[in-house]
This record gives C-alpha cells, sequence and structure tokens, in this order.
C-alpha cells in the first residue's frame, strides 16, 4: 500500500491524504510549489515526480 506522507519532503508544508502532492517512485513526497521548483525531478533521486492519488476519507458505512 502506498504510504501516505503528510509532509513535503523540502519546506514540511503539511499534506493530509487529500491534498495535491507529488511522488517519485520511491515514494518521497512534494507539495506543488516545491515540485514546480524541482521542475518535477526527486532532489533525491533524480527520479520523476507524479500527482500522488488522493486517498478516500474511511466510511463509517458497513461493507
Amino acid at each position: 500500500m502506498l504510504k501516505m506522507k503528510t509532509q513535503c519532503e523540502t519546506c514540511q508544508r503539511s499534506l493530509s491524504a487529500q491534498a495535491e502532492a507529488y511522488i517519485c517512485s520511491y515514494e518521497c513526497t512534494y507539495c506543488v510549489d516545491c515540485c514546480t521548483v524541482h521542475a518535477s525531478r526527486c532532489p533525491n533521486c533524480r527520479g520523476e515526480l507524479v500527482r500522488r492519488p488522493r486517498r478516500q476519507e474511511a466510511s463509517n458505512e458497513g461493507g
């Protein structure tokens, strides 16, 4: 399962599971602004940063 990190690795901005964020294949996580500053490249591995899927909040309904 994908780790949903809660902070940008560059600026420490808080990121909820529903926030727009970008990740590399190692799951390094960045906010939109830092992704732009890094030109969509992970500063750690130089891999491509892609939009992280948003996780839906858990439903209270059984199922």
